[in-house]
């Protein structure tokens, strides 16, 4: 098991999300969409969905479809209560001491009544994640839980991702579809950085039977740099391990680029006007005038001559 991957055991409460669309004739609830959603988060090794089945014959061939084991709890005559929420609670706990390799538990449900399941799994170190419709959710639960997601929350698509081009081959329309959807559970979940091999894991993860050279490539960096080419991603290579590292979808780059460049042509193709004045050279202020020397005092005739 790669280092830092989780593993997952899922306990489904079916009668709690039976609840939660009821009344909604124009949805169903799709378990691949959960499941889809989970395996972002890590490897799925237990799943088990509790019910009386006898009430929901419709949803038992998908679920059995993917994987999960149905656990079958029939209702009590005389209560009309049935026992799910406490078997599901005993086999949690159980799988809790036994499997210490099982660090994430996820309780697809939104009764309250599995908060103090939650708090003791949290009690013994495991990551509780919550999963169940908006408006049957008691807050108790949500509140409790490391993480809670909500069921509406996976028919919203993450931003607006790349569009593979339809007159791409099927294959290489396949792989690139799949390369996408990894890189947005990625940035889901908050990686910062996008190495090769994480991706390459998650894409594992979502399709176990991917391989590159079904596709047409011989290594998994060879499909890396066809996407980059068709303009579905951006790479870039780690200085010190030399592999690629994901820095965002290329179709983005690509147009902030294009743009930038058109920019730039505009402005070089601008001629900066003239000015239609023309300025004249300063002329040089006249310098005053030097005042012109007083002539000396002379003495007038009367002062001169002597007096009689």
């Amino acid at each position: 098991m790669p280092e830092g991957e989780h593993t997952l055991a899922v306990f489904i409460d079916f009668e709690n999300l039976a609840l939660g669309f009821r009344g909604k004739r124009d949805r169903r609830f799709e378990i691949q969409k959960v499941l889809e959603r989970l395996v972002e988060k890590g490897k799925l090794i237990v799943k088990k969905a509790y019910a009386d089945w006898a009430d929901y014959a419709e949803y038992k061939k998908p679920l059995h479809e993917a994987a999960i084991e149905l656990i079958e709890i029939p209702k009590r005559a005389m209560t009309g209560k049935n026992s799910a929420d406490i078997r599901l609670c005993v086999d949690a706990l159980d799988l809790c001491y036994s499997k210490e390799h099982i660090d994430t538990f996820v309780i697809v449900s939104g009764d309250s009544d599995f908060s103090p399941l939650v708090s003791k799994l949290k009690e013994n170190g495991k990551r509780v994640i919550g999963l169940g419709m908006k408006e049957s959710s008691s807050n108790l639960l949500v509140d409790n839980c490391d993480e809670f997601i909500y069921y509406e929350d996976l028919e919203r698509p993450l931003g607006i991702p790349p569009k593979i081009e339809q007159d791409l081959p099927e294959k290489k329309k396949e792989a690139f579809q799949l390369l996408v959807d990894s890189v947005v559970a990625l940035v889901r979940e908050n990686k910062e950085v996008l190495w090769s091999s994480m991706v390459k894991e998650t894409m594992k993860r979502k399709k176990p039977s991917f391989n590159e050279s079904y596709h047409g490539y011989r290594t998994f960096s060879d499909l890396l740099e066809d996407a980059e080419k068709e303009g579905i991603i951006q790479l870039r290579t780690d200085t010190r391990s030399g592999t690629y590292v994901i820095i965002g979808f290329g179709k983005d780059q690509k147009k902030e680029a294009a743009e930038e460049s058109k920019e730039s042509k505009e402005q070089k193709g601008r001629k900066t006007p003239k000015p239609h004045w023309r300025s004249r050279p300063k002329k040089p202020k006249p310098k005053a005038p030097l005042p012109s020397p007083e002539p000396p005092d002379i003495p007038s005739a009367s002062e001169t001559e002597p007096i009689v």
